[in-house]
Formats: structure tokens, sequence, C-alpha cells
């Protein structure tokens, strides 16, 4: 068998580390967890895994590498999944092994005196190595090398006499990001962290079944009605087709994902009560309003940049069409990795269509820029199919600074933008013109008509301002530098281009700020 190759497309993208979904109250309950897993597989393609569970047979899991088409439809593996309670998870690797080990592929499982309970966690825990440290020390044992683990190591050491109780205990030692779905024999459980910076929503089937997911295209494919979002810093928990609610954390100003518009959700996909579809449009249009240029054409960089493309081209008037066509059947390269299909680089997925941008002044809209690599060769593949100029609108600020909160993010070094000025990054593409949308013109789009609050964020923007909403422990403790707080008055100069200049940081585990409410 030939080996893979990373996509030489999707490696200069963000990727969001996860999915989650369960059901609980269905007759063959893995099956709609199933489902709901492969509607959630951009937000992880590396592996996945579901448990369930039955009066009868007890806990039963699978845990695989790849799609989820290419495991979790197969009638001899979801044979072995039975019962009317299920979770799943879809995961990119950033916390936790790089490569193939199924150790830390989700959902884990630990046995506790009141029974057993499997969890599946969308986030990143941002003291997780002094808390594995800790638990360590106190002797605990790890089965793998995921951040996620630790939750269950925490309910291991909770004194409380029930299962949702221990999670409440594990959770509140617990700083960053986490949307998380556990099960027990007879409960279905959500829970998503203070701030709510990861997505988590509650569905409901036919005879009193409801379901849990990271995205309303989750409910849909399984039928489910959407209910509501969990809110953020609340516990819910299902059993017998009941829902109790609880407030385990103290109360916090929210500040969602903003990047959750951009790119991670599906299109099709609603958040806070907007269509992620029509906010990509509008930050299009705020786009054309803010940086327009004179062209012929306006081309998507198919797939995440389509939407934005659309409604730059009905403000600016510029005729939209689909200059880059996407080939939907490669997804990972076969081929020996010899010089020459290296160098093939983005055509393996990307081909332009010639007879449409000949001759054209052709805007692309993309979705981000994050190393900028794959930027300037789309520009070169423009060019030569003989576009007369090319320019560049991107429908988010200039990607800055890594997150710590669950995305798979370059180390700051490796951002374009962490490096250069959008002036310098538009010669380096070589470029006609290069234009961001605003931070301010973004906030707009998702329905913030002020623009952004500086004192009070609604969102996490921290890939794009440096206002980190959860001070990230474990990596100051390695000598990240964060932005100073231009409004606390403290004049100390910017860090170095790489953001991890060694500094003397007196934070102890939990003792990282969160947004005052």
């Amino acid at each position: 068998m030939q080996p893979f190759l990373a996509d030489p497309f999707d490696s200069d993208r963000l990727h969001e580390e996860c999915g989650v979904f369960g059901v609980i109250g269905m007759a063959e309950a893995a099956n709609f967890v199933a489902l709901g897993l492969h509607a959630l597989q951009h937000r992880g393609q590396e592996a996945g895994g579901i448990i369930s569970y039955h009066p009868d047979k007890g806990f039963s899991s699978a845990h695989r590498f790849g799609y989820v088409r290419d495991n979790f439809t197969k009638a001899s593996l979801m044979e072995t999944l039975p019962g009317e309670i299920a979770i799943g998870h879809v995961r990119y690797s950033t916390a936790g092994a790089k490569g193939p080990a199924i150790r830390d592929v989700q959902p884990f499982f630990g046995e506790f005196a009141m029974g057993g309970c499997a969890i599946a966690h969308n986030g990143n825990i941002t003291n997780a190595v002094a808390l594995r440290r800790e638990l360590i020390e106190r002797g605990s044992i790890f089965q793998s090398g995921s951040d996620s683990e630790c939750i269950i190591h925490l309910m291991a050491r909770s004194i409380q006499r029930s299962i949702p109780e221990r999670m409440k205990d594990a959770l509140r030692r617990v700083e960053g990001a986490f949307s998380v779905i556990a099960m027990t024999r007879t409960k279905l459980i959500g829970v998503r962290d203070p701030l709510g910076v990861r997505p988590l929503v509650l569905g409901r089937l036919a005879g009193g079944a409801y379901a849990l997911a990271s995205e309303t295209c989750a409910l849909d494919i399984i039928g489910a009605d959407f209910v509501r979002e969990i809110e953020p810093g609340e516990m819910v928990v299902i059993s017998k087709g009941l829902i109790e609610s609880s407030r385990p954390f103290g109360l916090s100003a929210p500040r969602f994902c903003i990047f959750e518009h951009v790119y991670f959700s599906r299109p099709d996909s609603i958040i806070g009560g907007r269509s992620v579809y029509e906010t990509r449009r509008q930050i299009g249009v705020e786009l054309a309003r803010e940086a327009p240029v004179e062209a012929d054409l306006v081309c998507p960089v198919p797939d995440s940049g389509t939407p934005a493309a659309i409604g730059f081209a009905h403000e600016s008037g510029i005729p939209y069409g689909m200059g880059i066509i996407r080939n939907q059947y490669v997804g990972r390269t076969f081929i020996e990795p010899t010089d020459q299909i290296r160098n093939m680089g983005v055509r393996l997925k990307l081909n332009v269509n010639r007879a449409l941008v000949a001759g054209k002044r052709v805007v692309l809209v993309d979705d981000s820029v994050v190393r900028g690599t794959t930027s300037r060769k789309m520009k070169d593949m423009i060019l030569d199919a003989g576009a007369a100029e090319v320019h560049f609108r991107i429908a988010s600020p200039p990607t800055a600074w890594p997150c710590f909160y669950g995305v798979d993010t370059p180390d700051r070094d490796k951002l374009l933008a962490a490096r250069m000025s959008p002036e310098e990054m538009r010669d380096w593409m070589g470029v006609d013109s290069l234009a961001f949308v605003s931070l301010d013109g973004l906030y707009r789009a998702v329905g913030e008509a002020g623009g952004r609050n500086d004192r009070c964020p609604q969102y996490c923007d921290a890939c794009f301002s440096g206002d980190y909403p959860v001070a990230p422990f474990d990596q100051l403790q390695r000598g990240f530098r964060m932005k100073p707080d231009p409004l606390s008055g403290d004049a100390e100069a910017q860090p170095d281009q790489s953001g991890y200049e060694p500094v003397d940081h007196t934070l102890t585990p939990n003792s990282a700020t969160r947004a005052a409410s």
C-alpha cells in the first residue's frame, strides 16, 4: 500500500479539532450517532469513535482511523454497538500524538464506583500539562496523550456521589475551552465552558428522544428538531425524556469563537439564531464596502470562500464566476512523494477554469490566510491561465496569533500576518492587491451593528487580536508572551515576532484569568 501524503491544500488551513454527537432514547442509537458524525466530518477527518450502552451487553466501543463513511457504515461494525444511548467523536490532532495513535481517539471511557462513563470533548484544555503532571504525581496512569483524558482522571478523584457531580468537580479545575458530551448507563450529559468558546446544541426526536451535537447540520441529517443551544457555562443531564439544567461555573461574559462563523461551521448550520451562510455572505458585502477594486470577475476559493464571494460580487456589481474548480475526489495523495508530485501541490485538488479567467482582472475571495503558501500557488495558477490581474480579498482579519482553544494553528512565527504587514504580504504573495475585512467589519457581519466592543469583546477573536479570554497557562509556562492590554495602560513593549520569547510568569494552574461578567 502506498504511503499517504498530507493534503497540499488543506495543510495551509486552520482546522477545528473535533466534532461531538450523542443520542439518547432511540433504538440503535449508534447508527444515529454515525449519521451525525458524518455531518460533522468537516470538524475532524483523522479518526472517529463511538461508544454505546445496552442493558444486557454493557458498554461497547469502536475507534477507527479515517472517515466515518469508511468505517461506521458497515453493518458488521454497527451491530457491535447496540443500545438506546450512544456518543461519538471525530477528531484532528493537536493535543495528543501526531500521526496514528488509536489510544488518542475519543470518546474516552472510565469505570467508577457508581458505574461507567464515556466522554467526548471538543476544545482544548490550556492547563492540561500542569493538570497531567499533578495527576501523575498523585498516582494516575494515563493511557493517551490527549488533554481530554485529564477530565476522566479528575472525575476519578472526586468524592461526589454521582457522575454529573463528579464531572462538575473535574471541569471546575479545567481552563480553556470545552464542549463535552458524556454518557452513563442512563444519562446523556452536555456541558459548555463558562465562555462558551466551542458550540453545542440540543435537538429533539420523536418519542421523547434527544440529541446533542456540535452543529445544527448534524441534527438535520437525523431528522431532529433544533431545540436550543446549550448556554455558556450550562450543564444539561437528559434521562427518561427529561432535561435537568444547572450552572456549575461562575458567570462570565460569553466569548464564542468568531472563526466558527468564518470557516469552521458548515454553511447550512445555525449559530446564535443566524445562518452561517448568510453571515459569510455578509462578510463579503463588508469586504466590498471596505476594499473596493476595479475588476472583471469575482471568484471564490472553493469551497469556504464561496458565500463571501457571492456577497462581494452582489455588493460590488462585479460578475461572479467559478474561476476555480475543486476536484472533490482528491482527499489525500496516494502517490509516492516525489519532487514532481510535491510541486503539483494545490493543482491536485484545484484547477483553474481557463476559458473564464483568461484576460480578466480577477478578484479571488478566500476565508483566511495562514502561512500564505497556498495563496501564492493559486495566484500563479490564475496568472498561468491568462488572467490580467489577481486581487485577493480575505473574509477575515489577518491571522496573527495562534489559537489555544481547540484549533490546529501553527506556531506564531509560521503565521504570515505575524511577520508581515498587509502591504508586505501583498508583495510576498505577488498579487496586484490584498485586503482583509476589518475586525469591526467582521463583527458587523455577525450581527454586531456597532462593531467590536474593545473593553468587553462579544466573541473570542484571539487569532486576530491577540486578546486571549483565558490565559493559556501551559503556553505561558513555555515562555509564550501575550500581547499587552492597551486598556490597562501597560506600556510594555510588544512581544517578538515568534511569540515565544522567554519571560517570567507566576501564574498557578488555576489562576488563568477569565473575562469578567
